[in-house]
């Protein structure tokens, strides 16, 4: 059983991140999610790109298992979600309302409040990278843009959470740990 999950199609560079930090990472098809194939883990990754075809085919899975996906996080898995990078997105397959704009944007990204999915950017020196942000979010904005728009939300749902994100920086091992730490392994 792994830790992370990477839905993606081909090798990437995140592979060797997680296991640098010491978590034990596979990368599966989004159409294994909801299928005795897929192995259970603490942390769904959808990458930066998952819905544009000329990175991946990975958008095609994620529609059809919307409901996979929801009792995998009520279950107590962690979902994250980097950006789709297409110009509009609505996320159809989350169990909330999720609208993206593209937007190349550096910014420093300003904390809402307090929340653990914060930890996600704490090795990030400003400006941080970031393709967009949400036009549309039902969910708790827990990072915005130096213009007040989401950049970082997150949705608690049963047991578990699903964290969305437009920053393009790679995620800092401290938010791997806090949920590796909170969360058990679960099949999606």
């Amino acid at each position: 059983m792994s830790d992370v999950i990477l839905l993606w199609d081909s090798p990437l560079l995140f592979e060797k991140l997680f296991v640098e930090y010491g978590l034990e990472c596979t990368r599966a098809l989004s159409t294994s999610l909801g299928t005795p194939y897929l192995p259970a883990c603490k942390i769904l990754v959808l990458p930066t790109g998952f819905a544009n075809k000329l990175y991946t085919k990975t958008g095609v899975g994620l529609e059809r298992s919307k409901r996979s996906l929801e009792r995998f996080v009520e279950k107590g898995g962690t979902l994250l979600v980097f950006s789709p990078l297409v110009p509009e997105y609505e996320y159809e397959w989350l169990p909330f309302s999720l609208k993206y704009i593209m937007e190349e944007n550096p910014c420093t990204p300003n904390p809402v409040d307090e929340h653990e999915a914060q930890k996600l950017i704490e090795n990030i020196i400003p400006p941080a990278g970031c393709d967009g942000y949400f036009s549309e979010a039902d969910a708790q904005v827990v990072l915005e843009d130096n213009r007040g728009r989401p950049i970082m939300v997150v949705k608690e749902i049963g047991e578990g959470m699903i964290v969305a994100t437009t920053i393009h920086e790679l995620p800092a091992a401290g938010f791997f740990e806090y949920r590796a730490e909170c969360t058990r392994k679960v099949k999606a």
